[in-house]
Parts: C-alpha cells; structure tokens; sequence
C-alpha cells in the first residue's frame, strides 16, 4: 500500500506571513471583501419565525440574539454571507422546524442544522458527548460550501466546538459566553442544592474547561456589559483584557413601541383577567423561564409578604409555555411547584396571574399592558449576563427594576430608567418596586428616558457596526494559514484507514499482532497508520522490528508531526500551523523544578513536544494547567497511562491532526477506524470516526465509555483491535451498531 500525493502547494493555501512582504493590491483585496461570517449556536430550539422563548431553560434570550444578530448582519454591505450552525432535531415532542437542514432567515443568511448525536431534542448539559461528532459534521459542511472568515461561537458548548474548528481551519475565532459556569456554580452554591448536586446537573467542570478553551483560542471576546469583562471573565485563567469587546446588544425595537400597532384590547389581557380580581391595577410584570438562577420564587414571596405591594399592584408571572406541568424537565416543575405552593400560603388568589402560555407576538403587548397600568417590570434573577426583555420592555416605556449584576448595570447606566436591586435582600426588593410604583414624577422620568435611551444604545444597527468593525480588524490582522475549499481528494488506492497507537494497543499479544499484519496483507482496499506519541524515528525503529507493513500515514510525536507513505512526505501545512503559540524554552522555564515533574530523557523530546514523568501524588494535571495559564503560556497538557505528561502546542494532538488528515485527503470519518489505550489516544477516539478501545487500556480512557462509535474491546493489545475490526465489519460493508448511544 502507498500514498499518492499531489504536490503540496496545491493543497493549502496560505496568507502571507509577517515576515513576507505582501503585494500591496492583493492586501486592500482582501481588507475591502465582504466577509462571510459564522455563527455558533447548538443547543436549545433554534428557529428564525416565531422562537419559542421561555419554553424550556436552555430557549431563550440567547436564542433570540443570534437569530437577530445573522438577520442584522446580512443586512450589511460588507458581509456578504452569515450561516448560524445548530443542531438539527427530528423529535414529535418538538415542531418539525427543527428537522430542516436549512431555514432561510433573509437573503444572505441562513440557519443550518447540523445532525450529531441522538436525533431527540437534549437539554444542553447532555450535549457535551456529541461535541466531536458535531465537529466532524461541521468540516463535512465548510468542505462543501467553503470556509468562513470569522467563527463565532456562543456559549459554553458551541464555544468549544468553535475553537477547535477555528484551530483546525486556521480562521480567527470569536467567543460570546452569554452565561458563564464559574459565575453560575458561585451564584447557586448560596442555594439549597449541594455542590455535588449542582455539578451532576450542571456539567460545571466540563462547562469551565469548555469556555478556558475557548478564552485561550479567541482573538476576540464579545461581552454585553463593562461588569462581565471586569467581573466574571476575570475569574478564568484565559481572561486577557486586551481581547475583550464590549459591545451592548441590539434589540429590534420595531415592535417594542410605546404605542400599539392595532386599535382594541390585545388578546392575551384576557388570559390575564381570568386570573385578576382587579385586572385595572398597575401590574407588577416578571417574565423569565421558570429557572432556580431567575429568583421568581423571592419575588412571589416578597410580594406575598407585602401588605403594600398587594395593595398598589397585581403580580403577573409569564413562566414560559407549558401544556402539562407534569411533562416540563424536573428544575422547572420544582420552581412552578414552588410559586404555586407561595400563592397558597400568602392567600394571593385574585392578585396573581400565570398564564399557561403565550405567543411570541403577545410579549410586546404584555410591555405595553403593563405600562398603561403604570406598572413595572421586574428581572430579579440571581445573575443576568444579558438583559433583552429589559431593553424590550424599557423599549415600550415601561420603567425597570433589575438585579444589580451584568446587563442591567449597564442598562440602566446607559437609559437611566430604572432602579437596581440585591437580588437577595427582600427590603431592598420591596422597597424599589413601590418607589416606582407610587411615586409619579418618577415613573414619569424613568418611562420617557427608556424609550429613547435604548433606541439611542441599543438599536441593532449600532450593534451590527461595531461588531464588523471590531471582526474586521480581527480578520485583518490574521496571519492564520487558511485552508483553501477544493474537491474532496482520495487515496486512490484504499477507500479505508486504520489508524492505531503503537505501544500497548498493537504490543503485548505477539499472536494477535500477527494475525493483525496477515489481516492488513489481505486487505489492500484499507490503508494503515501509526498515531503514537514516540518520536519518528524511535517509532520507526520499533516497526521495524516488529516486522509491521510500511505505513501510509505516521501521526508522531503526541499529534504535532505528519509523514506520508514510503518516502515519510512531511505534511508541511502542518508543520506551518503547528508552531502557533508554542514557546518550548517559556514552558521548560515554568515546569522547572516543579516537585512530581521529571523531564524525560533527550531522545523522548521533540520540537513540538516536551515529556515529563508525573507522580501524580505529588501534582496533578490540573495544577500543570493553572501554572502555565498564569504565565500566560499557551499549550495543550495530555496525560497517559496515568504518569507520562506531555505539553504539546494548542493546535497539536491526536484529535486535530486526525481531522486535518481527513479534511486534506477527503476521508469520511465513518470509513476510519481508530484504535488506543490511553489518554494520548483520546482526541482520535472521539467524533465521527470508528473508535475502538482495548481491554488493556488506561484508565484515564473510561471517561469514554457510552460515548457513540467508542467500542470497548474485551481483547487486549492487537486483538482487541481485530475484535474492533470485526464489531463494526470493517473489511466488507462497514456498520456502525453503536451509533447512537442516549
């Protein structure tokens, strides 16, 4: 078996570096095209008519924001293109929208679904198993329909499937986190639930580490408020203030209008009336999903515990859309249960309204109810990144009170229409809300400086050019190596690859190995590669005396090192991106003298890799990454069998060389096995190839198991990979029997 390889210059193409002098008319080219930009968004229910905020915790304001930001964007002479990613759902619990591959949302921006993981609608703390297959997708979509600009994505988990596309592809990456989990875990471990709790129904280790990637690749990080940059990002070891970009977000205001659009009672006031003895009274307005972090339950209990609250206002709760309490996720049943429970014992029949559900086009009706009462609207949640319904409803002259963290400080800074409160403190709730309710001249002030202070701050338009502006000189200043959309290429001698580790996954059962090699010169259709974390020539000397077929493919040095064929053809596109940000003398400094690292010898070492023995009873992986993250040093911590460490660059390792093989040469990952033993192997496992486990393996690798197409081996060493090659038939008609694990 060989590869054959087309000449290198014709499979990358690559931006002039600093070093190079560019020509002059080609840099004013690329600086006056119109950008195509994507968007990252991949959990909740992404739609572009109608978006069902408030229907569970993970649809909402954020949603809201990306739909509107691509439609805002696409408006726009210098983009040219905009796609928002997300997941695509085929569920009967869930509109059939969601199935669609594409959603035109105007003319130069569409939503695209991408499918990964289970076809049924997941909240997004059960996403995180499918991040890879998502990644995979996403390069099957941009081979397709060409590379972007600028990738950006929002939240924690599009955050991290950003950033490792964005390494892989070679364009700049922009992070938006919306909610972060450190400020989160804080926030919620003042509640009743216990840390374990939390972190079993939160993911808030994996989330953290999430957004730590994603801050460590982001040549930008867009933020809301001046609070998020000096409050919340500064609590993650990537927080680099330089990078961080306040930019206030747009709300469409052509619907939030002080007056109404049509003549006559809006429908959902009767929803409301049913509820009220005295539906003409101010309204006291809340509107936020019934989520622990939104604090609706301190509200209902400071409204219950106030004689004068009762008297001057009606408390209405819009908790989303429900059609059987019974049926919502366990969280949202609990705080609905709960409010029910307070309406009980503080006896408020008649002076609260619920409704079960609303239509998106009801919202705006609601503002404007509330503000011909002369009510409030109140957002007393335990932390708020953002804050769309308080520019929505400021939009419509109703005056706020908002929690005196993240967007409404800014909001309120900005618009002056409205008063903050300590989420926590019942006085303090009680005592803002009936200064605007009972004092005119105040009311009066705060509802004219709403109305015009968010169309002065917050128009879409002042968001859209600031963003371009800022993405631009983003997209500028790359010096990235962006990978040119051609024609899937294949090996034109095999249409199969078989990647394996070498020492511990093929050694140790000199039998099964055999039959292993007799199994590769029966097979001429499937190619064979080495991923191994030895350096070149130390794993050349040992298949060489292992008598193993020449390789097609050698994956060295722990991912950071490509060879191709008999010739050993150095990748050298690989070799261009590798070295990004890699200081190996920085880092070398750093881990000096740290007690339980011990460097390996010279010949374990190469240039884009250094290898330490850990005791981990002395330090732990987790304390390598804290140490080199506060020297602002930048590179990835891979830990095998439990005791060897290696530091390799951010855009090394088995996971991103994998994919960028089989993004250069065309392979589906389906048509790839990949086999291992240790955490080494781990990148290469997950995503869309076939992953096979042996029995011998690390145990650093369990963490993988129920992960879809990983296939736990009950052989050891060589024939737990031919017990692999077997499960998923991978010499004939390839099936995949674990595809889908829920």
């Amino acid at each position: 078996m060989s590869f054959v390889i087309e000449p290198e210059s014709n499979s990358l193409q690559s931006l002039p570096s600093p070093q190079e002098s560019p020509d002059e008319p080609a840099v004013q080219e690329q600086e006056n095209r119109a950008l195509k930009v994507c968007l990252i968004s991949l959990h909740g229910l992404v739609r572009g008519h109608e978006p069902e905020l408030g229907r569970d915790a993970d649809t909402g304001g954020q949603i809201k924001y990306v739909v509107e930001l691509a439609r805002e964007l696409a408006n726009r002479n210098d983009v040219a293109e905009v796609e928002l990613l997300t997941r695509q759902i085929v569920d009967p619990k869930v509109s059939s929208d969601y199935s669609a591959l594409e959603e035109e949302l105007c003319e130069g921006a569409k939503i695209v679904r991408i499918p990964f993981g289970p076809k049924r609608y997941l909240r997004k703390e059960s996403l995180w198993p499918f991040i890879e297959m998502f990644i995979d997708q996403a390069l099957v979509h941009f081979k397709r329909n060409g590379i972007p600009d600028v990738i950006h994505g929002h939240y924690a988990d599009a955050g991290l499937a950003g950033a490792h596309l964005a390494r892989l592809l070679h364009v700049p990456y922009v992070f938006t986190g919306h909610s972060l989990g450190r400020v989160k875990r804080e926030r919620l471990a003042h509640g009743k639930s216990s840390a374990e709790t939390l972190e079993k129904r939160y993911r808030f280790r994996q989330r953290i580490e999430a957004e730590e990637f994603a801050l460590e690749t982001a040549s930008m990080v867009v933020t809301s408020t001046h609070q998020e940059v000096e409050q919340q990002y500064q609590l993650y070891d990537h927080y680099v203030p330089g990078r961080m970009e306040v930019i206030p977000p747009g709300v469409d205001l052509s619907s939030f209008t002080p007056t109404p659009p049509r003549d006559g009672t809006p429908e959902i006031a009767g929803a409301l009336d049913a509820f009220l003895r005295e539906p003409n009274k101010p309204m006291i307005l809340a509107m936020a999903r019934p989520d622990e972090r939104k604090n609706l339950e301190m509200l209902v209990k400071v409204y219950g515990e106030s004689h004068y609250l009762q008297e001057a206002a009606n408390l209405v709760l819009v908790l989303g859309t429900r059609d059987d309490l019974r049926e919502l996720p366990k969280g949202q049943q609990s705080v609905i249960t709960n409010i029910l429970h307070l309406i009980d014992k503080y006896d408020l029949y008649g002076k609260v309204a619920y409704p079960k559900s609303h239509r998106p086009s009801d919202v705006p009706d609601l503002y404007r109810l509330a503000a011909q009462s002369r009510g409030v609207f109140i957002n007393p949640a335990l932390t708020e990144p953002f804050g769309l319904t308080l520019l929505e409803a400021g939009a419509t002259g109703l005056p706020i009170v908002a929690t005196n963290d993240g967007g409404p400080r800014d909001i309120i800074a900005n618009c002056e229409n409205g008063l903050l409160i300590d989420p926590l403190d019942e006085d303090d709730i009680e005592r803002s809300l009936l200064r605007v309710l009972t004092e005119p001249e105040v009311w009066d002030r705060y509802s004219a400086n709403g109305i015009e202070g968010t169309r002065k701050h917050y128009a879409w338009k002042n968001h859209a050019a600031r963003y371009v502006r800022d993405i631009r000189e983003v997209v500028d200043r790359s010096t990235s190596h962006k990978m040119i959309n051609r024609p899937a290429r294949r090996l034109p001698e095999f249409d199969r690859l078989i990647i394996t580790d070498l020492d511990n996954t093929l050694t140790g059962d000199d039998q099964a190995l055999a039959d292993f090699v007799d199994f590769l010169n029966d097979n001429e259709h499937i190619g064979f590669g080495i991923a191994t974390g030895r350096r070149l020539d130390s794993a050349l000397e040992m298949i060489e005396s292992l008598g193993l077929p020449k390789p097609d493919l050698m994956d060295t040095d722990a991912g950071t090192q490509l060879h191709y064929g008999e010739s050993l053809i150095a990748d050298r596109t690989w070799q261009k991106s590798i070295g990004f940000a890699w200081h190996p003398n920085a880092i070398s400094d750093c881990l000096d003298g740290v007690d339980g690292l011990t460097k390996q010898s010279d010949d374990r070492q190469s240039d884009f890799k250094i290898s330490y023995d850990m005791d981990p009873k002395k330090v732990t992986v987790a304390e390598v990454k804290k140490r080199l993250r506060s020297a602002g040093l930048r590179a990835r911590v891979v830990l095998s069998l439990g005791m060897f460490l290696d530091i390799i660059p951010v855009r090394g390792g088995s996971g991103l060389s994998m994919r960028h093989v089989l993004w250069k040469w065309g392979f589906s990952p389906s048509n790839v096995l990949v086999a291992g033993d240790s955490g080494n192997d781990a990148g290469m496992l997950l995503g869309g190839t076939l992953g096979v486990v042996v029995a011998n393996h690390s145990r650093e690798l369990n963490r993988l198991k129920n992960r879809p197409r990983i296939y736990f081996a009950e052989r050891s060493h060589a024939g737990g990979i031919l017990e692999g090659i077997e499960y998923y038939n991978f010499f004939d008609k390839i099936t995949i029997p674990n595809d889908r694990i829920d």
